[in-house]
């Protein structure tokens, strides 16, 4: 299933029976009758509440936003936790530290991607792996044979405080237990008013950000989700769905799994090597991985005149060449943006290129690196905290 977040989407919806699915605990205190749901890993998220989703974005970029996100932690536990994980995970895990996450891919046996999250490791024998979109409970239950492991959903649900003025919210959400000592992907348990959850520092929108994993049935959520509100108000954090956090994450080159990558495409066509460990003695799409052809066939697009949209076009000339899986404005950059997924590799950074919208119109645009900007990570990092200015030189009609 692909998980659009483009303007059309928001208003291309049909009713659904709401038992089929999650619900999130914290419903209560942010839902408003303009809601527009999605699903995602068979959870409710909130992709528009009548917002204005540039305001949020800005928001974001200069104070900061909490997100109740539908990613979905699973438990791995069990003496074969190590060996079993470095089965079905394209990266190495028997020499990852205890508090620490790792950004981690599993392929199919033909090499294509089929889930990417975030693993944590909890003690020896005990992990985590937050998962993006997809049956991935099913795929880790269906390869366990033969493996001492136990495998739960802790039903957790994740929230997310992102933006500059994250690390100050945080910091006085733990009566300051948690601090800029805490690095990028590390990860520990603190102290919320009473309510003692998991942390990590990360996140999905390219902002300095924190990720809170709620304890299952044991966490007061109305509380917690309270007690976050009452701090963050200090320091201008507000509520929103995940229209803003679509945009940032775009701009910082995160892919989404299903809509910018599948079983389709392989890691290397993804810009996803660095988490391939061809070293490990076997884990599942090791084999087809090593005849894989290593070109790169994901890249980022700018368009001074439009927004680029999933299903768009790519033309080289009068060839198409590729087409856009997913497109946003850039308020930062004043341009639109998308990924453009090409059919076949070639140097395609600068190349000036055509692109068909699916309403018949053509636009000049470029082909570059990812991400957009802020390559070197440093603002996720903490190292840049500079607070960006609005910019106003990209008109887009907010719905």
């Amino acid at each position: 299933m692909i998980n659009l977040q483009e303007e059309k989407d928001l208003f291309n919806t049909v009713e659904i029976s709401a038992r089929r699915f999650e619900e999130s605990p914290f419903i209560e205190r942010h839902d408003t009758s303009k809601m527009i749901r999605g699903v995602y890993a068979n959870r409710f998220q909130a992709v528009y509440i009548g917002e204005d989703p540039i305001q949020k974005y800005w928001t974001l970029r200069q104070k900061a936003l909490i997100f109740d996100v539908p990613e979905k932690p699973i438990e791995i536990k069990g003496p074969d936790a190590v060996k079993f994980l470095d089965k079905v995970l394209t990266r190495k895990i028997s020499n990852m530290k205890i508090g620490r996450g790792y950004y981690a891919i599993a392929c199919t046996p033909k090499g294509g991607i089929f889930m990417d999250g975030v693993v944590f490791r909890f003690g020896e024998n005990h992990f985590w792996y937050v998962q993006a979109d997809g049956p991935f409970e099913t795929w880790l239950l269906a390869h366990s044979e033969g493996f001492d492991v136990e495998i739960n959903d802790p039903k957790s649900r994740v929230i997310q405080i992102q933006g500059p003025a994250s690390l100050k919210i945080m910091e006085d959400a733990t009566n300051g237990q948690i601090t800029e000592a805490m690095k990028y992907y590390s990860s520990g348990f603190f102290n919320f008013n009473g309510q003692e959850l998991y942390v990590s520092r990360s996140g999905f929108t390219g902002e300095l950000g924190y990720e809170i994993y709620c304890d299952g049935y044991k966490t007061d959520h109305l509380a917690l989700w309270d007690h976050l509100m009452s701090v963050g108000k200090n320091y201008g954090m507000e509520f929103s769905s995940t229209r803003a956090l679509t945009i940032r994450r775009i701009e910082g080159g995160i892919l989404g799994n299903t809509t910018d990558m599948d079983i389709n495409m392989s890691p290397f066509e993804a810009g996803l090597s660095f988490v391939v460990d061809l070293d490990k003695e076997d884990f599942v799409g090791r084999n087809a991985l090593l005849n894989k052809n290593k070109n790169l066939l994901l890249h980022g697009l700018t368009c001074k005149t439009a927004t680029p949209s999933s299903g768009s076009k790519i033309l080289d000339g009068n060839e198409e060449v590729g087409y856009i899986t997913a497109g946003v404005p850039s308020p930062t950059l004043g341009l639109g943006i998308g990924y453009a997924r090409f059919l076949k590799g070639k140097e395609w950074p600068g190349k000036q290129l055509k692109l068909s919208l699916p309403n018949g119109e053509f636009h000049s645009a470029e082909i570059v690196d990812l991400p957009f900007f802020d390559k070197e990570k440093k603002i996720i990092k903490g190292i840049d905290k500079s607070i960006p200015k609005i910019s106003n030189d990209f008109q887009y009609d907010a719905y």
